[in-house]
């Protein structure tokens, strides 16, 4: 039985996810600082915020809809980091194990979601 959202697995990898942005973007250039490292940071910190707050609900219907949020928040990072490849901000070799850190938060969320119906 999980007590609180810290014993979640979902939420200590979304926590690695912060991370790793985090580090990523530090290393952008100044002109995305209001740009992607903003957008970036923000999702990247959605995902875990929004598990934490919903396992803090009174009810497994809330819960659902706050990972829903942390979920819309995932596909939004993953788009970006599609994007900051694209431009060339990131290696492909660095996106692609972010992306794959961001898979592993997805099925996780999807079999949290599932094992909540």
């Amino acid at each position: 039985m999980v007590k609180q959202y810290q014993d979640l697995v979902v939420w200590q990898k979304a926590m690695a996810v912060v991370t790793e942005v985090y580090k990523t973007t530090a290393a952008f250039p100044d002109n995305e600082k209001f740009g992607l490292t903003s957008q970036m940071r923000r999702a990247a910190v959605s995902i875990p915020s929004n598990i934490a707050e919903g396992q803090g609900r009174m009810s497994s219907g809330e819960f659902k809809q706050f990972l829903g949020h942390a979920r819309g928040s995932l596909y939004e990072l993953e788009t970006q980091l599609l994007i900051c490849e694209n431009m060339e901000l990131i290696e492909s070799q660095l996106a692609e194990q972010l992306q794959q850190q961001t898979k592993e938060v997805g099925r996780l969320l999807n079999g949290l979601l599932r094992s909540l119906n």
